[in-house]
């Protein structure tokens, strides 16, 4: 069974070679349980119902042991929709939109909220491309719409009185997931040098070399666990990722009620520029990052306190937003 499930995900990832993604789902519903935790009974049962009405909800809810209680179902649930957005990227009736393989926005259909009757995989909406420079190269604009604006549009939609509970469902489950986004460094910058005048995709052009990762995009996304992203067991990465969470230090901090979106995003920036751009990766390739290397370990701690600031300011905006 475990080499059935192996050439399973292999199959699938030679499928679609092309997709990246934010944190692992691991990260990700690391995140979403953090939340959870701190979610008022109030927001608890809005973010139930409001599930329910995404299109893959009774496929998750097959996947909930029986005799599960009540409580741990919704939980499970909620972690579950926190991956939705990566999902649909290998979704055949999802389709990409833009250039650039879909990560460049283009077009009026970039910046809909129409919902899910939206069969776009709008990959441009998990990240921030601002841009910095080590050798001084010219910076190109951000491009626009992405994260910083997206989860400003869905949280007004979550926030409003008169928006209707589908759209509210479907900017519930983006939302969930671009809180996430947006705490790993390379999903709010890309550095910019002679070699990549228009970036280098948020460290997924720097290629590694060692049992790392492929890229120094997905190092940082599996940081907090890796799993692969395309089998159909969600239960045993929600597993993962509540013994992840349980083994966090709740976050009280003045940090953790910062509920300003531009304060996240620049903090990942900052995070990049200092901290995941530092040795042994330069402005050459390919790197080898050796494990338990000082390298490796401040990268899992920054990782895992960005996970956790995610969760306590994505259960903030909920329980004050959530209409």
């Amino acid at each position: 069974m475990k080499l059935l499930r192996l050439l399973t995900c292999i199959l699938v990832f030679s499928m679609f070679p092309a997709l990246s993604f934010a944190w692992g789902p691991i990260g990700h519903m690391t995140v979403a349980y953090v939340a959870y935790e701190r979610l008022s009974p109030a927001a608890k049962a809005r973010v139930r119902d409001l599930l329910k009405m995404n299109p893959d909800y009774a496929s998750w809810e097959r996947q909930i042991p029986a005799g599960t209680s009540a409580d741990d179902h919704d939980r499970a649930i909620f972690i579950m929709a926190s991956v939705w957005p990566d999902d649909i990227k290998g979704e055949s009736n999802y389709s990409d939109d833009g250039s650039n393989g879909g990560n460049t926005p283009g077009g009026a259909a970039s910046s809909q909220n129409l919902g899910y009757g939206d069969l776009l995989r709008h990959k441009y909406w998990h990240f921030v491309d601002d841009a910095f420079s080590p050798d001084n190269s010219p910076l190109p604009p951000t491009p626009v719409p992405n994260a910083r604006t997206q989860i400003a549009v869905f949280r007004t939609v979550l926030n409003s009185a008169s928006s209707d509970d589908p759209l509210k469902s479907y900017d519930l489950v983006w939302l969930i997931h671009l809180v996430g986004d947006v705490h790993q460094p390379l999903h709010a910058t890309t550095r910019v040098t002679a070699k990549f005048p228009q970036g280098d995709a948020g460290g997924n052009s720097v290629k590694l070399f060692g049992d790392a990762a492929s890229n120094l995009h997905t190092y940082w996304d599996d940081l907090p666990g890796s799993e692969c992203k395309y089998c159909a067991d969600k239960m045993q990465c929600v597993n993962r990722a509540i013994v992840l969470g349980r083994s966090l230090r709740p976050d009280a901090t003045k940090a953790a009620r910062n509920l300003d979106a531009d304060t996240w995003i620049h903090e990942s920036f900052l995070a990049a520029e200092k901290e995941v751009y530092a040795g042994p990766i330069g402005t050459a390739d390919p790197y080898t990052i050796i494990p338990n290397s000082q390298y490796d370990l401040k990268a899992y701690k920054l990782a895992v306190k960005r996970v956790r600031l995610a969760g306590a300011r994505l259960a903030g905006v909920l329980n004050s937003e959530l209409k």
